[in-house]
């Protein structure tokens, strides 16, 4: 690929972009069996109320280049989903590929991301993935989550930050302020109740993350989905 040699085995992911020059070489006596995907992308993210687009001319793709895989075996039944579909026509059948290549990218990333990390450590850090989305009303600390994976405070929050993206109270952070949309959108509250519904017992503070995190105030927020709901209503 573009002048480098690589030695494909089973459990290989090669990511093409166009205009590299390839070439392969099977024996006869083992010959290559593979998959072969071909897609488009684009760039799309909300960021503080507005969604932003980016063309791939604009944005090259994550991926390039030859990758080991650990879990094989789901992506090769995901890519069976995709290649029988991919002899069907229609508008739900092509919605059905989508989703099946989209499930194939997530399980490609949590592949990358687990292999960062021990087993153990894994299990560990999930553990206290789903304790803050079930109990981020509850007051919690970084030392806190340490503790419940029996880890060391900044190992805890370097291998969380590597699995997840986040560092484990901005995660803590995001949850706590999507519970807060879903309550400001579709409930009467008040704010102050909602902040203390998420885990601010400050209501100010609250109104402060918020804002910083999604780019309008909880009660700018609230009207405006006030507003959409009305006149869908109508």
């Amino acid at each position: 690929m573009d002048g480098t040699k690589y030695k494909l085995s089973p459990g290989k992911l090669v990511v093409f972009k166009p205009g590299m020059i390839c070439e392969k070489r099977t024996s006869s006596s083992n010959p290559l069996e593979f998959y072969f995907v071909r897609f488009t992308y684009a760039v799309a993210y909300e960021e503080k109320q507005n969604w932003h687009f980016e063309s791939p001319d604009s944005t090259a793709f994550p991926l390039q280049g030859v990758f080991s895989i650990t879990n094989s075996g789901n992506m090769i039944h995901e890519l069976d989903h995709i290649q029988q579909l991919s002899q069907r026509r229609g508008p739900t059948v092509a919605m059905r590929r989508k989703l099946h290549f989209q499930e194939l990218l997530l399980m490609i990333v949590q592949d990358f991301r687990s292999q960062k990390i021990a087993g153990n450590s894994t299990m560990a850090i999930d553990t206290t993935i789903d304790y803050i989305v079930t109990n981020y009303h509850v007051h919690m600390t970084l030392t806190d989550l340490a503790k419940m994976a029996g880890l060391s405070t900044s190992h805890y929050a370097r291998l969380f930050k590597e699995y997840v993206g986040y560092s484990p109270i901005d995660y803590l952070t995001h949850v706590r302020i999507d519970r807060a949309k879903e309550l400001l959108a579709i409930s009467d509250f008040r704010i102050k109740e909602i902040s203390q519904s998420v885990g601010y017992q400050d209501e100010l503070y609250f109104s402060r993350i918020f804002k910083r995190i999604v780019g309008v105030s909880p009660t700018q927020f609230s009207d405006n989905h006030k507003t959409i709901s009305s006149a869908m209503k109508k």
